[in-house]
């Protein structure tokens, strides 16, 4: 007979059985956590005090790397703390938690993704009304529709999937929680509720999906009608970094939630889990904005009126450190 004991909490296998691999593996996680952190941070400060990168593509650049930022701030933290206090359980409301924020996140930049495929459709195929369609207000109320979809998404995903007990084995085959592992270790007859959520994630998924491969098919058809190479290659060159970017996050996310679920975890399991929560974040800084020369100039500027902000200030402590020691002079005289 299966055990039905109820469950309180859940047990997080990590990446490794070995307690000095996961020592290992959380030094490297938060390594590369803390890289992009500051990468990510970086182009959010570069967007915002920068008046020559006010424009809709940077502004959807600022709130993908904020998305980045609170979605891997979900998973790799706690695993950072659980290999190296080598204690891997984690409660029920944890659990939902990270469900919640990850899937919240995860839609809500998948929206971002798709309305800067939007944004490319128009800069590319209707560039002299690229101003009046991509207004400020548009750019806004596309962002907001991002946050407001995600979180809803997130909650009645993560309603659906705690509405059912959970009983038997606690383990789960990931460093953090995700809803295949969930579903197999479900006491639960019907799972009515969960399939629901898995099945408007789905159609989230491929309507924002369907919406880039339309804009990037009006996109090809007009760089195709540049007469010169050399404008074919700067548009295209505007373009292939997000649909890469684009490609990997639905294939890993998909392959996250929605593949069966499975008694005997795998090695390609663990790899795309890792792919989904660290290379997008990772990916995007260097892509879209790191390599771009308008950053690259405000990065420079940026460097420039630290270093000039910081020598004025050594000047300032210079002329006071005089002043105080002249009246000093003066006294004694």
């Amino acid at each position: 007979m299966p055990n039905l004991t109820r469950i309180t909490g859940f047990i997080l296998t990590g990446l490794s059985d070995t307690q000095e691999l996961q020592t290992v593996c959380g030094v490297f996680f938060l390594v590369v956590y803390l890289t992009i952190l500051m990468s990510n941070f970086l182009i959010v400060t570069l967007i915002t005090l920068d008046l020559k990168l006010q424009t809709p593509m940077y502004f959807f650049l600022k709130n993908l790397s904020l998305f980045d930022i609170f979605f891997v701030s979900v998973p790799i933290p706690s695993f950072f703390v659980n290999s190296l206090t080598h204690n891997n359980f984690i409660s029920i409301p944890g659990c939902a938690f990270q469900i919640l924020f990850m899937t919240s996140f995860s839609a809500s930049e998948t929206i971002v993704l798709t309305a800067m495929s939007y944004d490319r459709y128009v800069a590319i195929c209707c560039p002299l009304h690229y101003e009046v369609i991509m207004s400020r207000r548009t750019c806004t109320l596309m962002v907001a529709v991002s946050w407001a979809t995600g979180v809803l998404f997130g909650a009645i995903y993560t309603a659906g999937t705690f509405s059912m007990p959970f009983c038997g084995s606690n383990v789960i085959p990931q460093f953090f929680c995700d809803v295949p592992s969930l579903l197999r270790i479900s006491c639960s007859e019907t799972l009515v509720v969960v399939y629901t959520s898995l099945g408007i994630g789905l159609c989230l998924g491929m309507s924002c999906f369907t919406c880039v491969m339309i804009s990037y098919y009006h996109i090809l058809s007009t760089v195709l009608k540049i007469p010169t190479t050399k404008g074919q290659s700067k548009a295209f060159a505007t373009c292939v970094p997000h649909l890469t970017v684009f490609t990997i996050f639905i294939a890993a996310a998909c392959f996250v939630y929605l593949k069966a679920p499975s008694d005997v975890p795998s090695v390609t399991d663990k790899l795309f889990s890792v792919l989904y929560t660290v290379l997008p974040p990772a990916l995007n800084p260097l892509i879209y904005s790191l390599r771009n020369r308008d950053v690259k100039c405000a990065l420079r500027r940026f460097l420039q009126n630290l270093c000039h902000r910081g020598s004025l200030h050594l000047t300032l402590q210079i002329i006071c450190q005089w002043y105080s020691a002249s009246q000093v002079t003066r006294k004694f005289l």
